[in-house]
């Protein structure tokens, strides 16, 4: 893909004095090459894993190590996980936003409240809700869940440490990062 941004739906139709319907100019094959770009690179990220060092002596394994963390294999939870009753502010996480039709880590965020900063605004909400419309009007499979990793730390600057590991790890395309590696049809 591209470097350039790329729009969901074409500037000038939004500011014509005709109102015409949007049209997307994400066509149902570029977004089909565009995820199986993202796929290939998250899949190739799982599977070469960095060379361990070995040591003289039983080491415990590091804590938050991000090459351990595979956002694909932690439980997932529907994107209203936070509208259950009941629920308190939650706890320190690194989570993330995964299509699971795609196998596609599509956002990594970092939290000191789990179930407060989905109540929120969020960038990443309106990405998602675009996402899903445009896979809606080629009628292609998608079905968006998150995924949580309850041992991120509690200080503010390791985890957001972490997250930002995570990101480059991934490439998600959701995040800030990797706008330029992967365009930002949806922002």
């Amino acid at each position: 893909m591209e470097p350039n941004q790329l729009d969901l739906f074409n500037s000038a139709q939004l500011t014509s004095r005709k109102r015409r319907p949007d049209v997307p100019l994400m066509s149902a094959d570029a977004l089909v090459r565009w995820k199986t770009q993202i796929a290939a690179h998250q899949q190739r990220a799982r599977e070469n894993q960095p060379i361990q060092q070995v040591a003289l002596f039983d080491l415990a394994p590091v804590h938050c190590d991000p090459e351990q963390i595979d956002p694909l294999t932690l439980r997932l939870d529907t994107l209203s996980f936070f509208e259950r009753p009941g629920q308190d502010l939650g706890e320190p996480c690194i989570y993330f936003v995964v299509d699971t039709t795609a196998k596609l880590i599509l956002y990594v965020g970092e939290t000191v409240h789990s179930n407060q900063r989905w109540r929120s605004t969020h960038d990443a909400k309106r990405y998602i809700n675009q996402y899903i419309s445009l896979h809606r009007q080629y009628q292609l499979d998608v079905a968006i869940c998150i995924s949580f990793w309850w041992d991120a730390p509690s200080a503010t600057q390791s985890r957001q440490a972490l997250e930002k590991q995570l990101i480059l790890k991934w490439q998600s395309p959701f995040n800030k990062e990797n706008w330029k590696r992967w365009g930002q049809p949806f922002g």
